[in-house]
């Protein structure tokens, strides 16, 4: 009899975990965003994802929304910076279309009837803070480090960060988005960011609160919640407005190597390790932003700058720098803020400058 060899069996194919989350609990809906190998990080799959929730969950039987990120290092470390800029070095349209549509994620967040509770613990940067600035109650644990660091990479604070920035307390958000700082709850909370602070400990009691259908703020108040900005930068306030004041990137260098204090002299070493052509079209936008009345205007004005940066070589020298190589040492062009010209910075607004001509 001739035998027959049977085909080894396949190996069973893992099934990918969704990127996001969902669940109706008690009176509320949950969205968990799930890539916490990479601290959430999101792409254009989750921005979809999310934006697709909101709208299942809105409704007048759901008393809140909470928006949260899965595993401890964080909410979400930002946008998919290496993709996106793969993605424009190739020409695909990929790139375009992530920053449009998560643009239409924030402003829906900031639109949204129901109460969002953003729970900001751990890592919340860039598009993190797109999603969790925007929301009714943001609410920021002890742990959080809170940051818009965009011109590290040769880009511009977006998802409406010139909005919340700009309408911080005095110079505190031109401050945060040239030097891209990281704050901690009290920061967050002094620089518009975030609203409450509660302890890591308390987010499972607060959402099992308003899945009872306790009203936001009162849940936030039982577990202990606090509106506390007694933040060390508050005492640094009268150079940090002094200095940040200039409409000039190079002249607020200069005012802070001017000042005594030490967080002066840092700052404006670290403003010199930027981007020379991020930070100048960053404080252009926030100059401009501070004039705009809505967040809606506020992201158009960021998506004609953010097309404009997509084609430019710093975006791309940042990515590889700092995400990619990470040999922190990147190569800006220009590379000294003195050398930034209006022509160099002008392109960045063309669109939004035609399209409130046309409006």
């Amino acid at each position: 009899m001739t035998s027959i060899e049977r085909p080894a069996a396949s190996s069973p194919q893992p099934v990918a975990a969704p990127v996001v989350l969902s669940e109706r609990r008690g009176s509320i809906g949950i969205i968990t965003l799930n890539r916490p190998k990479v601290i959430n990080a999101l792409n254009l799959a989750m921005v979809r994802q999310i934006a697709d929730c909101l709208a299942d969950f809105e409704s007048e039987t759901t008393t809140a929304i909470v928006l949260r990120g899965a595993g401890e290092r964080g909410f979400c470390a930002g946008g998919d910076m290496v993709s996106a800029s793969v993605a424009a070095q190739a020409g695909e349209a990929d790139a375009a279309r992530f920053f449009t549509e998560e643009y239409a994620l924030n402003l829906q967040i900031s639109k949204c009837v129901t109460p969002v509770v953003a729970i900001m613990d751990g890592i919340v940067l860039g598009g993190g803070v797109g999603l969790s600035g925007h929301a009714s109650h943001r609410v920021v644990t002890e742990t959080a480090r809170v940051g818009m660091p965009e011109v590290g990479i040769g880009f511009i604070p977006d998802v409406g960060g010139t909005w919340l920035l700009s309408r911080a307390n005095g110079q505190l958000g031109t401050f945060v988005a040239l030097t891209g700082e990281h704050l901690d709850a009290a920061g967050a909370i002094a620089c518009n960011l975030a609203d409450w602070q509660i302890e890591r400990s308390s987010i499972d009691d607060l959402v099992s609160r308003l899945a009872q259908g306790q009203p936001v703020d009162d849940a936030i108040v039982t577990i202990g919640g606090t509106m506390n900005n007694d933040h060390g930068w508050l005492r640094d306030r009268p150079w940090i407005d002094r200095c940040f004041a200039a409409d000039d990137a190079t002249a607020i260098v200069n005012a802070l190597c001017r000042e005594i204090d030490g967080r002066a002299i840092a700052a404006a070493a670290t403003i010199r390790t930027r981007s020379p052509l991020a930070v100048t079209v960053t404080l252009r936008a926030l100059r401009i932003a501070r004039q705009l009345g809505d967040l809606q205007s506020c992201l158009a004005l960021e998506h004609s700058a953010v097309m404009q940066f997509l084609d430019t070589p710093d975006l791309h020298e940042g990515v590889r720098a700092a995400l990619i190589d990470k040999d922190r040492n990147p190569r800006w062009r220009p590379d000294r803020l003195e050398d930034v010209t209006s022509a160099d910075v002008d392109p960045f607004f063309e669109a939004f400058v035609r399209s409130n001509q046309a409006g």
